[in-house]
C-alpha cells in the first residue's frame, strides 16, 4: 500500500513538472499572441478594416537626393499595397500584392519603366505604413508563429518586443535563406498603450537573398479616425539611414478600394518611381 502511494506521489510530481515545463515552453508564443491581440484591439477598437488610404506630405532622402512632395499610400487588409509619390524629380509608384499566387510586385524608376520585385523581397510586409494590417494579417493566418522576446528600451521608449515569422509552405532549399527568415518581422509595441512604435524587417539585393539589409519603420502622432487609431507620422529607415519621412494629412478607412488598383503588370508602363535603379535593387 505504501509502495503504491509512493509511486503515485512520484508519478504526480512528474506530471506537475512536465505541465509546468510545457507551459514555460509555450509561454513565449501564447504571450506574443495575446499581446498582439491587445495591440490590434487598441488600434481598431474592435472594428473591421478592409482597406485604407493615407495622403500627405513626404520627404525622400537617397544619397545626395533630398526632395519633398506629396504621397498617397493605399493598402488592403488581405495583403496588398500601393504607394504613389509626386516629387520634383517626377511621379513614382510601387505595388506589392500577396493576395495572388505567386505574390507579385513592381516598381518604376525615373525613366518610367516597370520592373518586377523579386520574390524574396515580397515576403515581409506590404502595408508597412499601416501597422493594424501588419498585425491583423499575422493573427488571422495560422501559418505565422509569434514569439514574445521581452521588455526592451528602444530610442528611449519602453516597448514590448515580439518577433513573427511564417512557416514554409514547402521544404526550404538545401542552401539559401529560409522562408521563416525571409518572412520575419519584429514588432516593438509601446509598453503602456501597446500601440506599435516600430516595425523592423530585412530586405535583400535582387541576386542575394542571404544578405540582410535592415529596414525600420517608426510610428508616431497617433490620431483617432472614425474610432481607429492611426499613426499620422511614419518614418522609414533603410540600412539605418532615413529614407522616407511621411506626415499624413488625411486617412480614409473602408472606402471600398478595388483589387484592380493593386494589379501588377510589369509589361505596362507604371508611374515613375522616386528611387534610382541602384537603390531600387534592394527594395523600398
Amino acid at each position: 500500500m505504501r509502495y503504491t502511494r509512493a509511486c503515485s506521489v512520484v508519478f504526480l510530481c512528474f506530471v506537475l513538472v512536465d505541465s509546468v515545463f510545457a507551459k514555460q515552453i509555450a509561454s513565449p508564443t501564447t504571450q506574443a499572441s495575446q499581446v498582439l491581440q491587445q495591440s490590434l484591439a487598441a488600434l481598431t477598437g474592435g472594428q473591421t478594416i478592409t482597406d485604407v488610404t493615407l495622403t500627405g506630405n513626404v520627404r525622400r532622402i537617397a544619397g545626395s537626393d533630398d526632395e519633398s512632395g506629396s504621397a498617397r499610400f493605399k493598402a488592403l487588409a488581405s495583403g496588398a499595397s500601393r504607394t504613389d509619390f509626386s516629387l520634383p524629380s517626377g511621379p513614382a509608384s510601387e505595388l506589392s500584392n500577396l493576395t495572388i499566387a505567386p505574390p507579385t510586385g513592381a516598381w518604376s524608376g525615373p525613366d518610367g519603366v516597370a520592373h518586377a520585385i523579386v520574390f524574396h523581397n515580397l515576403l515581409s510586409e506590404p502595408a508597412w505604413f499601416f501597422p493594424a494590417f501588419a498585425i491583423a494579417r499575422r493573427l488571422s493566418n495560422s501559418g505565422y508563429i509569434a514569439t514574445y522576446v521581452g521588455q526592451e528600451t528602444l530610442e528611449g521608449q519602453a516597448v514590448q518586443h515580439i518577433s513573427v515569422s511564417q512557416t514554409a509552405p514547402l521544404p526550404n532549399p538545401p542552401s539559401g535563406a529560409t522562408y521563416e527568415h525571409l518572412t520575419e518581422i519584429d514588432l516593438f509595441l509601446d509598453s503602456k498603450t501597446l500601440l506599435p512604435a516600430t516595425i523592423a524587417f530585412n530586405i535583400h539585393p535582387d541576386n542575394n537573398a542571404l544578405l540582410d539589409i535592415p529596414v525600420e519603420v517608426r510610428f508616431s502622432d497617433y490620431r483617432s479616425v472614425n474610432g481607429i487609431l492611426v499613426p499620422f507620422h511614419v518614418q522609414k529607415f533603410l540600412n539605418n539611414s532615413l529614407l522616407l519621412d511621411f506626415q499624413a494629412q488625411t486617412v480614409t478607412p473602408n472606402s471600398g478600394l478595388s483589387s484592380a488598383e493593386f494589379s501588377v503588370n510589369v509589361a505596362a508602363s507604371l508611374p515613375r518611381r522616386l528611387f534610382s535603379p541602384a537603390t531600387a535593387a534592394v527594395g523600398l
